[in-house]
């Protein structure tokens, strides 16, 4: 007997068949994301790229399956598809965390009962030591800095802050003058999805940024409508992009001598770094980050080989051994 084709099963109210269509689902899942998880103009897109793709590959394949006819299947063969392009892991497990916040933003909506992404299994990732500066490549980028330029004085305020406090570029960019709290020695950042958290600042950052606000800063006359309030300007009177910070580190570490790729993050991969090497607890360490799970903080507890083969050295009984035996018979 010949068994009849099964018949992908879609919600039959109107309210649902709204959401059958992609370009009417991505609208609202923009609209979630805003209004009920308060993201950033920035990851909001990152999500919805990240559903755009899975659209694109229907289209490339010929495929036309609505949002909630969806199944496990279906996810999977583009998973195995976008790995067969060459994606990198990590590109790869962007793509399905993205797919999960869509259908769970589905479920959430009732416009589900079960969720498709639930058994896609993410690839495993290389964990990727990030770059970190020695200490004395960052003095060397210090001391590269003419502070006979107001720009200069501005620059070392951003690179002693980016240190100090293990800043992201988007938390630097978007300082507000009324978070900082020099007396007290703290700044208080707005970080991922508008959570706020107090951050110290040492001696050095409060010395140059005081300098720069009261030397530069408060001399600036050009300052644009609205922009009043952030603490890094450009010479236009408007707040520092990403970009510009980025050039300024860049051309810093050239001047420095400094040949390791780096970025504005790779100040705060080495403020992280430096203080659990000195003992600091990762607690701590996380609440400064504003690291939502202490699984991000532990990339920062490795050690530089040198550290560890001298421990080994120093400590290791039957290395111990032979180095007295050594001794006696030189």
């Amino acid at each position: 007997m010949k068994k009849t084709p099964a018949v992908r099963r879609l919600p039959s109210t109107v309210f649902y068949l709204r959401f059958v269509n992609w370009p009417s689902a991505l609208n609202a899942f923009r609209a979630y994301l805003l209004l009920e998880r308060s993201l950033s103009a920035n990851t909001i897109e990152a999500y919805l790229n990240d559903v755009q793709k899975f659209v694109q590959y229907q289209e490339i394949e010929h495929l036309d399956i609505p949002p909630l006819a969806v199944r496990s299947g279906d996810l999977e063969k583009f998973i195995l598809w976008v790995n067969n392009l060459g994606l990198e892991a990590s590109s790869q497990s962007r793509l399905i965390s993205g797919l999960r916040a869509f259908y769970k933003f589905l479920l959430v909506e009732d416009l589900l009962d079960d969720d498709p992404t639930e058994l896609l299994e993410s690839p495993r990732l290389r964990r990727k030591m990030p770059a970190v500066l020695s200490v004395h490549e960052i003095q060397a980028m210090l001391a590269a800095i003419d502070l006979s330029e107001p720009q200069g004085v501005r620059n070392r305020a951003i690179v002693e802050t980016l240190y100090a406090c293990g800043l992201r570029v988007s938390e630097l960019v978007n300082l507000k003058i009324s978070n900082l709290f020099l007396d007290a020695g703290f700044l208080k950042v707005v970080g991922k999805n508008n959570k706020e958290r107090l951050v110290p600042v040492g001696s050095e950052a409060v010395k140059y940024m005081s300098m720069y606000l009261e030397h530069v800063r408060s001399r600036q006359e050009n300052i644009r409508a609205g922009e009043e309030n952030f603490v890094f300007l450009n010479r236009r009177g408007q707040h520092l992009t990403r970009i510009m910070v980025f050039y300024i580190v860049k051309e810093l570490a050239e001047k420095a001598g400094v040949t390791k790729n780096i970025s504005p993050h790779t100040f705060r991969h080495s403020f992280a770094t430096h203080l659990v090497e000195g003992g600091a607890d990762l607690k701590a360490v996380q609440d400064m980050l504003g690291h939502e799970s202490i699984t991000t903080t532990e990339i920062y507890t490795h050690l530089d080989t040198e550290y560890l083969k001298e421990t080994i050295y120093l400590f290791h009984p039957r290395v111990r051994m032979a180095n007295e035996l050594k001794r006696k018979t030189e």
